[in-house]
């Protein structure tokens, strides 16, 4: 299993307003802008990111993208673990899923395609 990045995805009431924090003091770049959830990234390490999501329903507190997400939701089903988001092919050209970790926290296991 090879894992491309981990990303925290924080809750933010204004995805827009959050992101030019970290845009305009930080020196990140916008990479992703969907209006409900904006990635900004590392222009010297573009895996490092941050995304910034209007909290909406289930919404998961951090992404971890894999090389291929239906091997681990395959394995995720295998082993019990609680899928909250089942595995899905988003309109933004992802195919992912929720998962709950033992503490609770909500992963999303995401790859493009």
């Amino acid at each position: 299993m090879s894992i491309r990045r981990v990303v925290p995805d924080l809750p933010a009431g204004d995805p827009a307003a959050a992101a030019r924090f970290y845009t305009e003091l930080l020196g990140f770049e916008l990479v992703m802008d969907q209006g409900w959830v904006v990635t900004v990234a590392s222009p010297a390490n573009p895996t490092a990111q941050v995304t910034l999501v209007r909290p909406e329903g289930l919404q998961p507190e951090l992404s971890i993208e894999v090389e291929d997400v239906d091997a681990v939701h395959a394995a995720a089903q295998e082993r019990g673990e609680e899928i909250v988001y089942p595995l899905t092919d988003e309109p933004w050209g992802v195919r992912r899923f929720f998962v709950r970790d033992p503490a609770g926290h909500v992963v999303n296991v995401v790859s493009h395609r």
